[in-house]
């Protein structure tokens, strides 16, 4: 069965930070895209990141970059969402996506065929 796994969500204080980890079983993470994505309640889901498989490209959206950061165990089959500085506003579920191989860098949810369940990143004092 293909599918995607995240953990490490969890309630942190404000200026905390998390690392959000997800691993794929049934396929190799390492030749798709990659994508993660976000969404708190009673919004639209909202990308964060997207790598690039065959370019390597990686994009941060404005609202996390320079506190959130991408890194990948290639060894593992894992890759992971680095968070700091985190807020209130970051309060949401974060997902993992998988695109194919061609995918080149977008936000585009309908681009990513494999989605995690979520794990819940809760921000408050």
């Amino acid at each position: 069965q293909l599918q995607l796994v995240e953990s490490g969500g969890g309630l942190v204080q404000p200026g905390g930070s998390l690392r959000l980890s997800c691993t794929a079983s049934g396929f190799n993470l390492n030749n798709y895209a990659i994508g993660w994505f976000r969404q708190a309640p009673g919004k639209e889901r909202e990308g964060l990141l997207c790598v690039s498989r065959s370019s390597g490209t990686t994009i941060y959206a404005d609202s996390v970059k320079g506190r959130f950061s991408f890194s990948r165990d290639r060894a593992a089959n894992m890759v992971y969402l680095q968070m700091t500085n985190l807020k209130p506003e970051d309060t949401a579920v974060y997902y993992c996506a998988s695109g194919p191989a061609s995918l080149e860098c977008d936000f585009t949810e309908a681009h990513y065929h494999y989605w995690g369940q979520g794990t819940q990143v809760t921000v408050s004092s």
